[in-house]
Parts: C-alpha cells; structure tokens; sequence
C-alpha cells in the first residue's frame, strides 16, 4: 500500500511516499509494518511504552482514521507525525 509521510517521517523514509507491505488488514497493520520498514519513525509515532502518541494523525483516502479501523488494500494512508514547538 502506498503511505504519505510528513515532517520528520521523511528524514527516517528518505521520501514523501513509501511503499508498505502490512500483515494484516487494519491501520494499526499498516503502522506496524511502517515501523518495521523504517525504525527511525518508531520515536516520532509512539512512545516509550509503544502506544501511538495523541498528536499523531492518520487519514486513510483522505478521512481521519483510527487504528482499528479496516484497511482495503487500495487505499492510501497518510501519516502526520508528533509535532513539537508552538
């Protein structure tokens, strides 16, 4: 599946669009298998404990997406990372 990154993601993909390949069919699939790919990300997505940290925003074709929400295998995900500063 095809995933958009912003932000720090880039400096960990080396590009504003990766290729993923998840083992399952959800969002929380998709992430792990972002993480897995590209573990630099890790930091900028969860926190110690790995949970996903409150800022971080993910759309799935465009709308908000939740991690247990269903992933077709066309779809395009976006990932906004944690930002910092104000």
């Amino acid at each position: 599946m095809e995933l958009t990154v912003y932000g720090p993601l880039r400096a960990a993909t080396g590009g504003k669009t990766v290729t993923v390949e998840p083992n399952g069919q959800t969002v929380r699939s998709a992430i792990d298998a972002f993480v897995e790919q590209y573990p630099r990300a890790s930091t900028q997505l969860t926190d110690d404990a790995g949970t996903l940290r409150p800022s971080v925003r993910v759309r799935v074709d465009g709308a908000a997406a939740s991690l247990d929400d269903p992933l077709p295998s066309d779809a395009s995900m976006t990932l906004f990372p944690a930002m910092r500063g104000g």
